[in-house]
């Protein structure tokens, strides 16, 4: 029997990097077997060491909108890098981003670069701190905001898929600050601000969740979130590293319509370079450094090279009708494979939103932490290895919502489809 070259790299990964990964759900703990260590990629396709082709449903976690290794994109990179490849010191092409984030999303009057959604929202938090004087946040359960510190509580993604609510290594004065709530629950959120409302910096919150699964807030749970930060003068954060023009131009305040105080963008902006962002009113971007007394820094922020992957995909976003298109693709996705298995009288359902969509081995789509941890998991395995054998790379946990891309065509959206048709057929019922 020939062995796998996806087990030989694992098996040596594992000798010098912690569970042979760079990023935890990478190693396919959730789902069990050996992780797929990707060569290539084009268009909605990537290759593995055995040079086994996939429909790649994770674009890099979202940042691959306009498909794997776009020429424009690719060319822009290749430009740039012959410029050079980091400065440490100013360039046109951080204003040119920084310009075309407020002129495409309302909210933000000034921006931060950074390189890490882990960066970006552990700015936007120290700011809200820093302007208010105040020291308590509120998430939500489930919600993921990066890995920093005051964040890693009851929070999603990697640690839901490692069964921890929170993190070792954390101390407790870190995150005693920290309080959490169930998304979608108005009531709790209320009870919350009329007992510490005064005391409460900020609220952060993945308008459309992409950590639990796919999970949509309600309408009433921001405009109440909205409403009660500014009677009592807490600062709203709307964490769109994830769903920031992946689910419309604007982001989700643009579907919501919803204006949130500081905005965290990260994935999408960067063209799968590494590139996030915050940022908000001037009046408050004006308390960071060097105008104000809020500390942050980075020697990469603002890269050359990826700054100029991110502006070609901030391009290649803005043609007509793009995400009409990118959102027509994901819904029939979602669609197909709801049809699919309810012919195969399999308990399943699947919900999307611009590029983005969520698998739920349950009746209906769920609304919070608690119902999406209801969902069988264990038949999300087992379909998961089902479609990987088929050549179908979706998220390795149940717990990651998926992303589309424009290259994503009718055909391939079909042949995923005909592929899942298979895998439930032969799944119990």
């Amino acid at each position: 029997m020939t062995t796998s070259k996806n087990d030989t790299l694992f098996a040596r990964a594992q000798k010098t990097t912690p569970g042979g990964v760079n990023s935890p759900v990478r190693a396919f703990r959730s789902v069990g077997g050996t992780p797929r260590f990707i060569t290539r990629a084009e268009g909605p396709y990537f290759w593995d060491a055995d040079d086994k082709r996939y429909i790649d449903y994770i674009g890099s976690w979202g940042p691959a909108i306009v498909g794997h290794a776009h020429p424009e994109v690719v060319k822009a990179v290749q430009d740039a890098a012959t410029r050079g490849l980091s400065f440490g010191a100013p360039t046109e092409g951080e204003i040119l981003m920084a310009e075309e984030i407020c002129r495409l999303v309302p909210s933000i009057e000034q921006v931060r670069l950074v390189s890490s959604g882990t960066e970006a929202t552990m700015s936007a938090l120290r700011l809200a701190r820093g302007a208010t004087g105040r020291d308590k946040i509120v998430k939500f359960e489930g919600c993921y905001h990066g890995h920093a510190d005051s964040l890693l509580v009851k929070a999603g993604s990697g640690l839901l898929t490692f069964g921890n609510p929170t993190s070792a290594g954390v101390p407790e004065d870190f995150i005693k600050h920290t309080l959490v709530l169930d998304y979608n629950n108005v009531q709790q959120l209320q009870e919350t601000f009329a007992s510490m409302g005064d005391e409460i910096a900020c609220v952060i919150v993945e308008p459309v969740a992409g950590n639990m699964n796919l999970i949509k807030a309600s309408h009433e749970f921001l405009q109440t979130m909205r409403s009660l930060c500014t009677k009592h003068g807490a600062v709203l954060i709307f964490d769109e590293v994830m769903c920031g023009f992946r689910v419309a131009l604007g982001g989700a305040q643009q579907v919501y319509g919803i204006k949130p105080d500081l905005t965290a963008l990260g994935k999408v902006i960067g063209g799968g370079l590494p590139v996030a962002a915050f940022g908000g009113s001037a009046a408050l971007m004006s308390k960071m450094a060097p105008l104000g007394a809020v500390y942050q820094a980075g020697t990469l922020s603002g890269n050359p090279v990826a700054v100029a992957a991110g502006m070609s995909t901030l391009k290649l976003i803005q043609q007509p009708g793009f995400y009409d298109r990118l959102s027509a693709t994901a819904a029939r996705l979602a669609a197909g494979l709801s049809a699919a298995a309810k012919e195969a009288g399999v308990t399943f359902c699947a919900d999307s939103i611009g590029g983005m969509f969520g698998l739920y081995f349950s009746a209906t789509a769920p609304n919070n932490y608690a119902e999406m941890m209801a969902g069988d998991r264990a038949r999300f395995n087992t379909f998961f290895h089902a479609m990987l054998d088929e050549g179908v790379y979706f998220a390795p946990a149940a717990f990651e919502a998926g992303f589309v891309s424009a290259q994503h065509s009718d055909a391939v959206i079909d042949d995923t489809i005909a592929a899942a048709r298979r895998v439930f057929a032969r799944l119990p019922a």
